[in-house]
């Protein structure tokens, strides 16, 4: 299973795609799609492009995307939630399911705990995939940390919705 996940940014949109095969974890190729556009409305269809780009590249399974948490400044989470919608609106043309996880949950999955600082996730995510490169940058690292948490969701959650059935 090919998981692409996703750290949206308004200004920069984090990727990480890994390939899951049971237990066994394998890095893919990681980045990040940067908007230097001053307009914000400028920057949505580059989020977009790139998404959908990098899709048609990687062709994976499916597509992990972490939710916007409540910002103090509404403005910033509104903007944030404009870029996200880019983002996912990005691989709508693969007819991908989007998963979707708190920053909680993917810290929870990776580093053990829902609290854990961003410097932490990324160590974890370098140990886990064995990422020898010290300049994965934290929206690399996140996006990483995304597709890693649903890897390690994904097949609970199956077979919880079989049960419920």
């Amino acid at each position: 299973m090919k998981i692409f996940g996703i750290d949206p940014g308004s200004r920069v949109t984090g990727y990480g795609v890994i390939q899951s095969s049971g237990k066994k974890l394998k890095l893919i190729d990681f980045g990040v799609i940067k908007t230097k556009e001053k307009d914000f409305i400028k920057r949505l269809p580059i989020i977009f492009s790139g998404i959908e780009h990098l899709m048609d590249i990687h062709d994976p399974d499916m597509v992990a995307v972490e939710n916007v948490f409540m910002h103090r400044n509404a403005d910033s989470a509104l903007k944030l939630g404009q870029a996200r919608a880019a983002a996912i609106s990005g691989t709508f043309k693969k007819g991908l399911d989007v998963f979707e996880y708190s920053a909680r949950e993917v810290k929870l999955a990776v580093v053990g705990t829902g609290s854990a600082e961003k410097e932490q996730v990324r160590e974890m995510v370098k140990l886990i995939l064995g990422i020898k490169n010290k300049d994965l940058n934290l929206d690399e690292s996140d996006a990483l940390a995304i597709a890693i948490c649903h890897a390690h969701s994904h097949p609970m959650k199956s077979i919880v919705k079989e049960l419920q059935k």
